[in-house]
């Protein structure tokens, strides 16, 4: 059996053991270190959460503290890597994706296409999305959607630790740009993860609850609230299929529509706002794929069209609850 260790971990220890393996793999962002060669490594915080401390120590500069100027150091992780480099670079909140975007879907994302196929950007983006964390609008929007929507770059979604661990370090073998999103209410959330180095392909659903009644697809940390409600249904002998994409781009499209062919109801579950949201996105699918299976009309779950709110009983009633997806279960099956 696994040892296990938490979703924060689990990060720290794929960027540990890939760096050992690979010299060209090397890590950047602001405070990724925490105090770069101040003496000692209590001084060495790895992060405004501590994701990457302790590596500084091991790796010595190629972990590298950038200035608070996310356009010039995104932009510098992109071409390294186009030089042979595979830079791991982290972008502190998703929400400061406004400042460095350019380097993001407009270059990194095009230059394979650009260039005919010769060119390969093996860059990773990680990023802290999600609420809950009280961190007030500008730190905990849900804007993987976003990320989705442009073409030639990949989207990761882990929610569990092993899944970051795999997925991870498939994000750093792979040769195109990918977005890591971890939801920062995740990191402390333990599961059992191998000691040695996985991979998980991209584009494969994970299959987290098996039910013949109802289809619910969650997103990160959607995805334990899914299962909770699911648990709870199946005391009243409600089964639910509860899939968890893993990857937004690319999406395994053929899970989620074998699912709803079998059950013929769908809740989709989604912590972002819900205009061009992956909840639209995978009602859509189920829509034009799987529309003569439908037994009921499609229920989504979303935040609300507002943005993050700081107060603490505003924000847990912005974030979907679990009251709110069995709700919706309870919907389709009416």
């Amino acid at each position: 059996m696994a040892r296990k260790i938490t979703y924060q971990q689990a990060v720290n220890e794929a960027l540990d053991q890939e760096m050992a393996r690979d010299p060209s793999v090397i890590v950047m962002g602001e405070d990724v270190v925490g105090g770069q060669g101040s003496p000692g490594e209590m001084d060495a915080w790895g992060g405004v959460l501590g994701v990457t401390k302790g590596l500084y120590a091991k790796h010595g500069d190629r972990i590298m503290d950038t200035p608070i100027t996310e356009s010039g150091y995104i932009g510098a992780a992109v071409g390294a890597a186009t030089c042979g480099m595979r830079p791991v670079a982290e972008l502190m909140f998703i929400d400061f994706m406004g400042v460095c975007l350019d380097q993001i879907f407009n270059q990194a994302g095009k230059f394979k296409y650009m260039f005919g196929g010769k060119a390969e950007t093996p860059v990773v983006i990680r990023a802290m999305y999600g609420a809950g964390f009280r961190a007030a609008a500008q730190h905990s929007q849900c804007l993987y959607s976003v990320f989705t929507h442009f073409p030639g770059i990949k989207v990761v979604l882990p929610s569990t630790p092993y899944d970051v661990k795999g997925l991870l370090i498939q994000s750093i073998r792979d040769n195109d740009p990918v977005m890591f999103l971890e939801h920062k209410m995740l990191y402390t959330l333990e599961g059992e993860v191998p000691e040695e180095p996985y991979t998980i392909p991209f584009g494969e659903a994970n299959l987290v609850r098996e039910g013949g009644d109802v289809t619910i697809v969650g997103f990160g940390r959607m995805v334990h609230l899914a299962a909770e409600v699911a648990d709870k249904l199946a005391k009243e002998g409600i089964s639910c299929d509860v899939i968890d994409p893993r990857t937004t781009s690319p999406l395994d499209e053929e899970t989620i529509l074998e699912s709803i062919e079998n059950t013929g109801r769908l809740v989709v579950v989604d912590e972002s706002n819900p205009r061009c949201s992956m909840a639209s996105d995978i009602a859509e699918l189920a829509a034009t794929k799987a529309f003569s299976s439908l037994k009921a009309a499609i229920q989504t779950v979303t935040a609300p069209h507002v943005p993050t709110p700081f107060a603490a009983s505003l924000e847990d009633a912005y974030i979907p609850s679990v009251d709110q997806i069995e709700a919706a279960v309870r919907k389709v099956l009416k």
